[in-house]
């Protein structure tokens, strides 16, 4: 029987062991936050569980505190024979550290608790020796996991709590059949908890596969303040009578564009059309965009969030469906070219900016009959949004604005046909093109991405050429690579 969370605030009300509730008061966590809340009464019981909320709401601590109770109840001699019970997926390295730093911090009273990272991009013997010695609890990315289960170095018999964080990002960076292969090797009786900031349909699938009778919890904080972004509309005037075209809201984005000039920037618009016209325009007036849309196969879509990511291209245009799940680390400004129906959909899209304690720009372009629209949002958000009227750009042309535009790309990606499935890692891409036969210095090279056939490298404008052919030249772990600049 599920507790009643109905008046639950307080972590004293929770049955939790003295030294635990000792720890939460010392780090200053007085009440609980709607996703610990909802979730922990169940958490701590053993259920399985499937909770939507957004990235800062304090689900590290909900999914740590069970663990760590779990440890504490069952596991007595975890000092002395360390033995692995919990395994924590995350979609990036960052993420698994500061995974592990919580529950470290949570944990302090746990006197031998063995927290181990489990990451690329790290020597794999340091982890081979750690998992060898005994852990209580892993957090890892599903590449490194699945190449310590390879090698049988890691032993996931005794797992007793899985648990899934920011599953929609790992599924959307490709990492489903990593997350189906670890799942199969878990044995049936564990506990399973998943969480997600979406609910796309791959998500319920992993959910009714591998989950037992999961309860289901949404926290809904879409009206949270979004207290990091400046909001303004600029209002679009027509050229000629009282008719608006395509070109005059165009006008307007050109301008905003070069008062901005940010290195990354998503604009919004409602349909997909709209998405390939504007983005071939910007492209026409020197800037460096691609369109996201439904109509994109995989591939291509691959390649131009890598160019994104990347900074190959500095204006992504998206439309809502197209962008879901998507989560760029750091974007300076969001624009609506067109604002969208509903009040929700406004805060998924500029809440892309304003990320992790930095500042973002939100900027929208509305018709003057559009007023009640932005009210509505206004009131939605209980955040004032402020109007920039009056802008005549009426005798002005496109490339006459265009000209203050510096929005051209500092790098350039490079396809190549090789991928994790082929063992290829960033270190070898790397060392290809820094060793004696690449001879480019490690600052020309940028973000090197590896799916499981493919990988990108973004390299600077200046050397691309060079990259380019040194790459279809050579070698990389000994063999020949098909190399090609990203469509």
């Amino acid at each position: 029987m599920a507790h009643s969370t109905a008046h639950m605030k307080s972590f004293e009300s929770l049955s939790l062991s003295a030294k635990l509730k000792e720890v939460i008061k010392d780090l200053g966590y007085q009440t609980m936050t709607p996703i610990q809340e909802q979730s922990l009464p169940y958490l701590l019981e053993g259920r399985d569980l499937i909770g939507q909320s957004k990235t800062g709401s304090g689900k590290t601590a909900a999914f740590t505190i069970p663990v760590l109770e779990k440890l504490d109840r069952e596991n007595s001699d975890f000092q002395r024979a360390p033995k692995l019970e919990t395994l924590i997926l995350c979609p990036t390295r960052e993420l698994c550290m500061q995974v592990a730093r919580e529950i470290r911090k949570l944990g302090k009273k746990h006197i031998g608790l063995q927290v181990l990272p489990l990451t690329g991009g790290q020597p794999l013997g340091p982890q081979m020796f750690a998992l060898d010695k005994g852990v209580h609890i892993a957090v890892g990315t599903p590449g490194r996991v699945l190449d310590l289960l390879s090698k049988r170095a890691l032993d996931l018999r005794g797992i007793k709590t899985l648990i899934l964080d920011e599953a929609d990002r790992m599924l959307d960076m490709g990492f489903q059949d990593e997350m189906e292969e670890i799942l199969r090797d878990l044995p049936d009786n564990r506990h399973t908890v998943l969480f997600s900031a979406t609910f796309p349909p791959s998500i319920d699938f992993l959910s009714q596969k591998y989950q037992k009778d999961a309860i289901r919890i949404t926290i809904n904080d879409e009206n949270a303040p979004l207290p990091n972004i400046t909001q303004q509309a600029y209002e679009v005037l027509p050229s000629e009578g009282e008719t608006y075209e395509f070109t005059d809201r165009l006008k307007v984005l050109l301008f905003c564009l070069g008062e901005l000039s940010p290195e990354a920037c998503m604009i919004f618009v409602n349909f997909k059309a709209d998405a390939v016209e504007l983005s071939r325009e910007l492209t026409h007036f020197g800037v460096s965009a691609g369109a996201l849309h439904g109509d994109l196969e995989q591939p291509e879509r691959d390649s131009i969030m890598a160019k994104f990511r990347n900074q190959s291209i500095r204006v992504l245009v998206a439309t809502d469906v197209a962008a879901r799940g998507i989560d760029v680390e750091s974007m300076d400004a969001v624009i609506n070219f067109e604002l969208p129906q509903k009040s929700d959909v406004y805060v998924h899209r500029i809440g892309r900016t304003g990320r992790a304690g930095k500042s973002g720009v939100a900027i929208s372009l509305y018709l003057p009959h559009q007023k009640i629209k932005l009210e509505t949002i206004e009131k939605f958000t209980n955040v004032p949004i402020e109007r920039i009227e009056g802008i005549d750009l009426s005798d002005s042309d496109l490339s006459e604005i265009a000209r203050k535009l510096k929005l051209e790309a500092k790098m350039v990606t490079l396809y190549l046909s090789v991928g994790r499935k082929n063992k290829m890692r960033p270190g070898d891409i790397l060392g290809a093109l820094t060793g004696e036969a690449g001879g480019l210095e490690a600052k020309d090279i940028g973000k090197i991405e590896i799916q499981d056939f493919f990988s990108f490298v973004a390299v600077s404008k200046g050397v691309a050429k060079r990259a380019l052919q040194s790459l279809r030249d050579g070698r990389i772990k000994g063999r020949k690579v098909r190399v090609e600049y990203a469509r």
